[in-house]
């Protein structure tokens, strides 16, 4: 029998990534305190927040599998949030006109009936365009990247902010990297392409 499926985000892009797999899951809001720890490296921040996530989201469950993930996004080495405001967004994009940035996923599935785990880190690279203020203006006060790290929304507009992406999954950049999460729950005996078993 199929273990319960829980993924703990209330984020509608990472359920909308989950549900291409066509499995059944249920969601939570996990309760986790993401202040960054003075040194800590982005991938040891997001491996770190990834499995909180998942353990905070397996609390009295005495079965199942729980997803996490944590996401940040770097530019020249700094650790980049969401924008949360029109300027920001402005500045952002004006920072990394003609730059790349790197996005680090932390992806993490805990199994609540044994209490074992499995953490990764997934780069992913995006190389942008050479932008001018008036194409990042346009862009933002089109698309209103205000809550996305990096200030775009790659399944949208963004796209044509990009000279090239790079990285092993375009899933990644949204926020949960399925190719990942797959082999993960297939080492679970989790098929995502076999029936489902009653």
């Amino acid at each position: 029998m199929t273990p319960p499926i829980i993924l703990a985000s209330t984020s509608v892009f990472r359920q909308s990534l989950l549900q291409k797999l066509a499995i059944e899951f249920d969601t939570c809001a996990p309760e986790v305190d993401e202040t960054p720890i003075t040194g800590e490296s982005a991938q040891e921040l997001v491996i770190r927040l990834a499995l909180a996530k998942a353990k905070a989201g397996a609390q009295d469950r005495h079965s199942g599998l729980v997803i996490g993930s944590d996401q940040v996004c770097v530019i020249d080495g700094d650790i980049i949030g969401k924008p949360l405001t029109r300027a920001k967004a402005i500045a952002q994009l004006e920072r990394v006109s003609g730059k790349s940035i790197t996005f680090y996923t932390g992806l993490a599935l805990f199994n609540a009936a044994d209490g074992t785990s499995e953490v990764i880190c997934e780069p992913f690279t995006v190389h942008f365009r050479v932008l001018t203020s008036e194409q990042i203006n346009y862009y933002v006060d089109t698309e209103q990247p205000l809550y996305c790290a990096g200030s775009f929304k790659s399944e949208g507009l963004g796209i044509a902010l990009f000279d090239r992406l790079e990285g092993r999954d375009p899933n990644t950049l949204v926020g949960l990297p399925l190719i990942a999460l797959t082999q993960m729950l297939f080492k679970q005996g989790v098929d995502i392409l076999a029936p489902a078993q009653a």
